[in-house]
């Protein structure tokens, strides 16, 4: 099988760990017989600097013929504290996300056995928590219009807003991925207040019809916040809006133990994107400490969903697992003898190469 894969580094420790990432996939393409086809493309504050724009039309074109994007960080603190800035890295992976039709961000969120000790939360809080939270993308107070300052700057404003179309179609996603799991939803809103929550209830209590066998839970978003550290077993498919879904998700991965562990895919009308959760971290861009296994994790969720590969994507999850279990791994997880970004990336391949599975 041929995989053309946009390889897009991005900014900060994006193009280290999007390495190391590449290592895998070779690993496992060389293992199967697939044969890989990159085409790498600039995003971000390393496309601002080339041309001016985040996401250039060069970068899209390259991600409209690939069947997936690699996808590794934006961010860079040039432009933070600028509140003058003509142009922000972060407007890439806006503008990438609404022209691709990426409308659905998924993110498991998972524990890993030998990282129990590593979450803030007690282990008989954390053991055994798996669950999947899908964010709608594309919609909501990030794209609202009208948004903006009054003329004398002391007045700004953003506008939330939502079509039912919009919510129909990542809800519909959320009753699919309930079916194929333990048949529950989770929707979270803010429907005592908010009028574009109380079109979400609206729209997925309508659709709750079509779905006999799943049960569905609402929940208000605050609740939900206090929810996923009290009791993360609790859930096991939860559906959002864009801002709530941003939030609930960042603290959610907390309960795995490191922000370096986490993956996403972001799916919809065009080519997906594959990306860790973690933003572009620029006090370790070059020093080889990132952590890479987010990365990592991200293209075998691009194996399983882009390509339907899905003992392939098993396979980098088993040499994951397997690096931590051998204590390979970076300083977020273990500051006293940690391995390098590097390290970590050659140990995964190795394992990979070595493997009987298949």
């Amino acid at each position: 099988m041929k995989l053309k894969i946009a390889v897009l580094p991005g900014d900060g420790i994006g193009p280290e760990i999007i390495d190391q990432a590449l290592k895998v996939v070779n690993a496992v393409c060389n293992k199967k017989g697939h044969e890989t086809e990159y085409t790498r493309g600039l995003v971000g504050a390393a496309a601002i600097d080339d041309s001016g724009d985040p996401y250039p039309e060069e970068t899209h074109r390259i991600c409209m013929e690939s069947d997936a994007v690699l996808f590794g960080a934006i961010g860079d603190p040039r432009f933070d504290n600028d509140p003058k800035a003509r142009v922000r890295p972060e407007t890439g992976l806006l503008t990438m996300r609404k022209k691709l039709g990426l409308y659905a961000n998924i993110r498991p969120i998972m524990t890993f056995p030998s990282l129990l000790h590593k979450s803030p939360l007690r282990k008989d809080l954390v053991e055994g928590a798996e669950f999947i939270a899908i964010r709608e993308l594309t919609g909501g107070i990030y794209f609202g219009r009208p948004q903006g300052r009054s003329e004398d700057g002391n007045t700004a404003y953003d506008t939330c807003v939502y079509h039912r179309y919009e919510i129909e179609r990542i809800c519909r996603l959320a009753f699919d991925f309930a079916m194929k799991r333990k048949k529950k939803l989770t929707m979270v809103d803010k429907a005592n207040v908010l009028a574009t929550s109380r079109l979400w209830r609206e729209t997925v209590q309508e659709l709750a019809g079509d779905y006999p066998e799943v049960e569905v839970d609402y929940m208000f978003v605050d609740n939900a916040a206090m929810q996923i550290i009290q009791w993360p077993k609790r859930f096991d498919v939860l559906v959002t809006e864009n801002m709530f879904g941003d939030i609930l998700t960042d603290e959610a991965s907390v309960i795995t133990g490191s922000l370096g562990m986490l993956p996403s895919a972001s799916i919809g009308l065009h080519t997906s994107v594959f990306e860790p959760i973690h933003g572009s971290y620029p006090q370790a861009a070059g020093k080889n400490i990132a952590n890479p296994l987010a990365t990592v994790l991200s293209a075998a969720l691009m194996f399983e969903y882009a390509f339907d590969l899905h003992k392939e994507a098993s396979l980098i999850r088993q040499a994951v697992e397997a690096s931590l279990l051998a204590g390979i791994v970076t300083q977020d997880i273990e500051p006293l003898n940690a391995a390098t970004t590097s390290e970590v990336g050659d140990l995964l391949a190795d394992w990979i190469e070595k493997s009987k599975q298949f």
